[in-house]
């Protein structure tokens, strides 16, 4: 009888995935949840097969580099692949896979949730009640920015930011959208295409941003980019912190500039920079895009699906190196 594969795998994953690595494989699992050292890491990965990290965990150069010999392949559970380097995995025939789409209405969810918090001044206003400092009520009381009929500007029309379009017309919002390829009409559905990103800011009143971090995005929204967007905008962040100019968003913020900012992920997180604490305008969430039970379950299995072909000679359907 051959010996099931051995599999690294290094957070605490929902009970459904787990029961079927255990039905699969030899797994190596994080009863504790903690974040490994990369020297654990790479102690761990002795003699096993496969790797299933998150986004907790950085696979460098150097670490992929010193893997032994018998990984074959590494099957995030995430969409995002930047904590991944992934010339090095394809420099070592290491095959390494994502978990794309299952993602899409969940973060959306998200989005549209940070949007409407921002805009409407929420994190203030439960604060209130908890601290029983609600006074009385008044008609220029903490007044914040209606949603309904804004100009929804969209960086990076991907599954995230298509499905983040579908539900925000149910606010009659105008869609805009800047991305490397102009969408089909059907995907469209009446959103306007900007080829050019100064374009796109120009006319958003609310933001939203979707892309993957990469070396061309990152800090993509500085200084010079919130400048064109109109005075008392709110921007809006589900995709990565690596995006973000962190010192040019929060002057935007603390200046007027920007009414409003809701964020779910950050630079450094979850060592965030502690300025955005302090800001009255700004709701913020701990990276909590994706943290449903259906979803959280739905990327463990795609995740599976991957390492399932692999394991068996097949291509993986998810593959990116």
């Amino acid at each position: 009888m051959n010996e099931k594969p051995v599999v690294l795998v290094t957070r605490k994953l929902p009970d459904a995935v787990e029961e079927r690595l255990r039905r699969s494989f030899d797994p190596r699992l994080n009863a504790d949840d903690r974040v490994y050292t990369q020297g654990e890491l790479l102690e761990l990965a002795q003699g096993a097969d496969a790797i299933v990290p998150t986004h907790t965990e950085r696979l460098d150069a150097e670490l992929i580099r010193r893997l032994p010999d018998s990984i074959r392949a590494i099957c995030s559970f995430s969409v995002g692949f930047d904590h991944i380097d992934l010339q090095a995995a394809k420099a070592r025939g290491i095959i390494v896979t994502n978990t794309p789409d299952v993602l899409s209405d969940a973060t959306a969810e998200i989005a549209l949730l940070l949007m409407l918090g921002a805009a409407r001044r929420a994190h203030e206003g439960e604060q209130l009640i908890r601290t029983a400092t609600w006074l009385e009520w008044s008609p220029t009381y903490r007044l914040g920015i209606q949603v309904t009929g804004k100009r929804l500007g969209i960086i990076g029309m991907g599954r995230v930011g298509q499905v983040l379009a579908r539900r925000a017309r149910g606010f009659d919002m105008e869609i805009h959208y800047y991305n490397r390829q102009r969408l089909s009409p059907e995907l469209e559905a009446g959103a306007r295409y900007h080829e050019d990103l100064d374009e796109l800011l120009a006319v958003s009143q609310f933001l939203s941003i979707h892309c993957p971090a990469t070396a061309d995005t990152h800090h993509l929204l500085n200084a010079e980019r919130i400048a064109r967007l109109p005075d008392g905008a709110v921007v809006v962040n589900t995709a990565r912190g690596a995006v973000v100019d962190d010192d040019a968003l929060i002057a935007a913020l603390s200046s007027g500039k920007l009414f409003a900012a809701g964020l779910d992920v950050y630079n450094g997180e979850p060592n965030i920079d502690p300025r955005y604490r302090e800001l009255e305008n700004t709701f913020l969430l701990p990276h909590i895009g994706s943290a449903t039970r259906e979803t959280r379950d739905a990327m463990g299995f795609r995740a599976l699906d991957n390492l399932d072909a692999i394991m068996a000679g097949r291509e993986p359907a998810d593959r990116l190196v």
